[in-house]
């Protein structure tokens, strides 16, 4: 399937076609936050892939640490260790909130709905879980498992990092590690769950929601928690 769609026009997209490694990622995430922060450069919504790594977040806890088969990088951003590859389509989204509120906690929840919409167009029914970071659905064996991250930091008011999506990773990847700090639950992708999508066709069904996005971001939601 491919859809229409764009985020509005002071916002930069950049949709990358090669894996870009998350070192790489991170400065220039770096850069662009404090041009952003400064005046000197656009929001930008960057959507990628990376070759496999972990990342640590703030949160992290070394005993969740099983095999660090692939390089361990600390990320900066929110939350625990979590793991990306080929296969899985990062959001890196990097906002300017003194324009949108200034409003940390609906910024996350307009990102995860932004994720669950964007599967709930395709066919995937996806839902947010109380206490569980991250974006939820029913597996192939009818148990919960995670198709999606979310992982964010602001500074100067504006964000950085964003979402993971599990389109086709190897999900043996992610056993080394506890993802997120959540062992009772697995996780899933939309290969497994039948759904054949390539990270263009992705792209375009989120960027159809990218104007939603942007609108959920300036109401008042009254999201407290």
């Amino acid at each position: 399937m491919s859809m229409s769609g764009k985020l509005a026009s002071d916002i930069a997209v950049r949709r990358a076609v090669e894996q870009v490694p998350y070192r790489t990622a991170l400065d220039e995430m770096d850069v662009r936050n404090r041009a952003i922060a400064a005046g000197d450069a656009r929001e930008l919504l960057w959507l990628l892939e990376h070759p496999p790594v972990y990342t640590a977040g703030t949160s992290a806890d070394k005993n969740e640490m099983l095999d660090p088969r692939f390089e361990v990088v600390e990320a900066g951003r929110g939350g625990r260790y979590t793991y990306h590859g080929p296969g899985q389509r990062i959001g890196y989204a990097l906002l300017d909130l003194t324009e949108r509120g200034r409003d940390v906690r609906r910024f996350v929840h307009s990102l995860e709905g932004w994720v669950i919409d964007t599967l709930g167009d395709i066919g995937v029914e996806a839902w947010r879980a109380e206490g569980r970071i991250g974006i939820w659905t029913r597996d192939i064996d009818g148990s919960e498992a995670k198709i999606g991250a979310i992982g964010v930091r602001v500074r100067r008011w504006v964000t950085m990092h964003g979402f993971s999506v599990n389109l086709a990773p190897d999900l043996s990847h992610f056993t080394g590690i506890v993802p997120c700090g959540i062992a009772e639950f697995g996780v899933t992708s939309l290969a497994r769950l039948g759904i054949d999508i390539t990270p263009e066709q992705w792209d375009d069904a989120l960027l159809a929601r990218g104007d939603a996005f942007l609108d959920m971001l300036s109401e008042d939601s009254g999201v407290t928690s």
